[in-house]
């Protein structure tokens, strides 16, 4: 899917994100590969986690991991509030929320389908929403803003 060189402490890791599914992620660091559960913060994939790494070289993709998220940075034209993002390209299926909806952190706020796959887009916050900015239909971009929480 998408590769990266990354430094940490002078150290070089070559990590490629193989399959992005929403709250999870497969990559490969250096040549071996992790299964990862990804951590939201304001509605963004900011950070990694290990999650049953298969080769027993963890600790270098716990280092590596967190910087794999650096390309999520805050979307262009983020309005007051947090803004919800498309964690990849793909097409709005549903979606769960309209303006004025009171929503809690990890809620379901619609399903997107990307890589012949659904997947469930959360908010990373609690709060109102503010705006519903895709429809049903919709193909988005990644990091697209799809729904502002205020």
């Amino acid at each position: 899917m998408k590769k990266y060189e990354l430094t940490i402490k002078g150290k070089k890791f070559d990590v490629e994100v193989k399959d992005f599914g929403g709250a999870t992620a497969k990559v490969a660091v250096n040549g071996n590969e992790y299964d990862v559960d990804i951590t939201y913060k304001g509605g963004e994939a900011v950070a990694f986690t290990p999650a049953a790494p298969r080769p027993a070289a963890a600790r270098p993709a716990a280092a590596a991991a967190p910087a794999a998220a650096a390309p999520a940075a805050a979307p262009a034209g983020d309005v007051s509030g947090n803004n919800v993002v498309a964690p990849m390209p793909g097409l709005i299926m549903k979606v769960l929320v309209k303006v004025g909806d009171t929503v809690t952190a990890g809620q379901k706020v619609m399903t997107m389908e990307a890589m012949k796959m659904e997947n469930d887009i959360n908010s990373g916050t609690a709060g109102t929403v503010k705006a519903v900015l895709v429809k049903e239909g919709d193909n988005v971009k990644e990091h697209q803003p799809l729904v502002t929480i205020g």
